[in-house]
C-alpha cells in the first residue's frame, strides 16, 4: 500500500551515509539518487525509504507525531539496528522492548531529528 516514505535532511551526504550503513543489514541500498533525493530499497522491490532536501529549500523540520516504522523481521534485528542507529549518531527515543501484545519496538531519531521505529509484530 505504501510506495515510499520520505524524510527531510539538511545534509544529504551525511544522511545517505547514515542510512546506507544502518539499512545494509536489511539488504537495502540506494536504488535511486537524483541529487536532492535518494531512495533506499531492496532487490525484492516493495516500499522504499527516501531522504531529501526539501523542495521549497526551507529547513527540514521533523513533524511532531510523524514517524516511520521499519520491520526488519525479528526482535534480534530490532535490537541490533537500534544499537547501530545510536552508534551512527542517532539518539534514543525508546529502547527495544515489548510495547503491547504482539508488538516489539525500538525508537530513535536520526541526525536530522526524524523519528524512526524498528518494530517486530508477532
Amino acid at each position: 500500500m505504501i510506495a515510499y516514505v520520505t524524510v527531510g535532511t539538511a545534509d544529504m551526504d551525511k544522511a545517505k551515509a547514515f542510512y546506507s550503513a544502518l539499512l545494509e543489514d536489511l539488504g537495502a541500498r540506494i536504488v535511486m539518487d537524483i541529487g536532492r533525493l535518494a531512495a533506499f530499497g531492496t532487490d525484492q522491490g516493495g516500499a522504499m525509504f527516501a531522504v531529501c532536501t526539501p523542495h521549497n529549500e526551507q529547513a527540514p523540520d521533523p513533524g511532531n507525531g510523524n514517524m516511520v516504522a521499519i520491520p526488519p523481521g525479528s526482535k534480534e534485528l530490532v535490537d541490533k539496528l537500534y544499537a547501530k542507529a545510536l552508534e551512527l549518531g542517532g539518539t534514543g527515543e525508546g529502547e527495544p522492548g515489548q510495547r503491547m501484545d504482539g508488538f516489539y519496538g525500538a525508537y530513535f531519531r536520526d541526525p536530522d531529528g526524524n523519528k524512526i521505529c524498528f518494530c517486530h509484530f508477532g
